[in-house]
């Protein structure tokens, strides 16, 4: 399975939850390093950090597959 495939297949829900905190925690991140005020070089780093780890966590969740469900769609099975 390549990486085009596993983003593509199902995510399991813990992993979907995680991923949305990522991207929030990413966009705060931007959001601190974007902001039009002069801010300490302390926050500005930690902005940094914010935008890499929620990426990074996003990324990751992202590509988690949920085996169960990818069996059960390709045996056409649907619980719904």
């Amino acid at each position: 399975m390549n990486v085009v495939e596993r983003a593509q297949a199902p995510t399991p829900k813990f992993f979907k939850i995680l991923r949305n905190i990522g991207i929030v925690v990413a966009t705060i991140g931007g959001a601190i390093l974007t902001a039009p005020v002069a801010l300490p070089a302390a926050i500005v780093t930690v902005g940094g950090y914010l935008a890499v780890a929620g990426g990074v966590i996003s990324a990751i969740s992202q590509v988690t597959v949920d085996d169960k469900q990818l069996k059960k769609d390709a045996e056409g099975v649907n619980d719904e």
